[in-house]
């Protein structure tokens, strides 16, 4: 609702007056010798079209005029600087850190509804200390780990930047090196972050900043949780030569009851083992990709059952005490499967080729019990019966002798000359 200062007096009361501004450091600037102009009641805010007091400053050498956008009640009930929009303790959009902490916007949209709510908004600000946020946000959970891990930590001061020069674009700038915008080429006009609403922003609806810091917290790295419930295990990496047993114990103990702390310096690694899963629940949930210790970022992981890592141990040619081994060159491969036809499955039992000499063999297989097996060639009975009435009596055959008795021919006593020999005889 527009308003006139010299005649229109309506409301006058609810004008803010104050004799500083909201801003964060980026804004704010790294001078800290900053001068500012202040004119009360100089502009409407652009969320609740009330007259605030607006002040204007240069963040820096090269760097463009800047001036507060929004009033500081509105500033307030986001906990947002009243320039850039964007939240005081992260330094991230509206929209993100909504979703991090899980807070739904409810603020009206309506002029009436929006002057009561705002109205609503002040008593509770009267009435609060000032050190936490008011509403919902105020109820909202401390922290948030997406949020942690996307929040800017140190200012980015070229966001202070001037604008691009629309002349030198066109080639018609005259202004050389005096000129105060920058002379750069512009970014793509179809770049959802060059059309940026400030409602927008401040609502938390189609912010195309956020929309690209959603995306990147999407594709951040993150640790699941085996579905084994015997692992309680978790493996440290890149612990380099300065962390000791004792400064793992003292930074996991508080998480629960550890049952042992394996330190392997040959791989700069440890296995922390809890007494609990919930112990390492918890511990993998506070300390992956926020362990540092002694100026070192430890990476955090789930350990593995034995039973999955003797597998990949010899899948990897990895023996127990975790020794890779390589493969010797120079050895033959695995022997070739055995035949399945039925003709190269007979007795070929080398792989002959059949080329082979006729020297070798086809041994039989014995037969089964109770079959005579003949014998070998030159120890059976002669094939002709000899008609030398002096000559010795034939042995009987081996299948017709009584049980018991095995035939050596060296101790037949009716062989040649076994008498003579036995008793002394020439």
């Amino acid at each position: 609702m527009a308003t006139s200062l010299g005649s229109n007096t309506y409301n006058r009361q609810n004008w803010e007056d104050s004799d500083f501004p909201i801003l964060c450091q980026t804004c704010l600037g790294e001078n800290p010798y900053i001068r500012m102009t202040k004119e009360k009641f100089g502009k409407e805010c652009k969320i609740c079209a009330r007259p605030f007091t607006v002040f204007r400053w240069c963040p820096g050498v090269r760097m463009r005029f800047k001036k507060t956008e929004v009033c500081q009640t509105c500033s307030k009930m986001k906990n947002v600087c009243q320039t850039c929009l964007l939240d005081l303790e992260y330094g991230l959009p509206i929209q993100v850190r909504d979703t991090g902490l899980s807070v739904k916007d409810e603020v009206p949209r309506s002029d009436v509804n929006k002057e009561y709510y705002t109205q609503n908004m002040e008593r509770e600000i009267a009435n609060s200390d000032g050190t936490r946020p008011v509403g919902l946000l105020g109820k909202a959970p401390s922290s948030s780990d997406m949020l942690l891990k996307l929040a800017r930590t140190t200012p980015y001061y070229k966001r202070n930047r001037p604008h691009i020069c629309s002349f030198w674009v066109k080639g018609e700038c005259k202004r050389g090196e005096e000129c105060p915008y920058r002379h750069e080429k512009p970014t793509d006009p179809d770049d959802p972050l060059a059309d940026q609403n400030i409602k927008d922003r401040y609502y938390g609806i189609n912010d195309p900043v956020a929309d690209k810091l959603l995306k990147r917290a999407s594709t951040m790295p993150r640790l699941d949780t085996p579905e084994d419930k015997s692992i309680t295990t978790l493996y440290i990496g890149g612990l380099g030569e300065d962390v000791t047993d004792s400064e793992l114990r003292n930074h996991f103990y508080q998480f629960g009851e550890i049952r042992t702390i394996t330190i392997v310096q040959r791989q700069q690694c440890a296995f922390i083992q809890f007494a609990t899963r919930q112990s390492a629940e918890t511990a993998a949930e506070k300390s992956f990709n926020k362990l540092i210790i002694n100026g070192r970022r430890l990476n955090v992981k789930w350990g593995r059952s034995q039973a999955a890592r003797g597998k990949e141990r010899e899948k990897d040619g990895v023996t127990e005490s975790g020794i890779r081994l390589e493969p010797v060159p120079g050895l033959p491969g695995a022997l070739p499967p055995p035949p399945v036809s039925d003709e190269d499955a007979s007795t070929n039992y080398f792989n002959l080729a059949p080329t082979s000499s006729p020297a070798v063999m086809n041994l039989g297989l014995p037969p089964p019990p109770g079959v005579a097996m003949p014998p070998p060639p030159g120890f059976g009975p002669p094939m002709f019966h000899t008609m030398d009435p002096m000559a010795p009596p034939m042995p009987p055959p081996m299948a017709m002798r009584p049980p018991g008795q095995v035939h050596y021919p060296s101790q037949d006593p009716q062989r040649m000359g076994a008498h003579a020999s036995r008793h002394g005889g020439p």
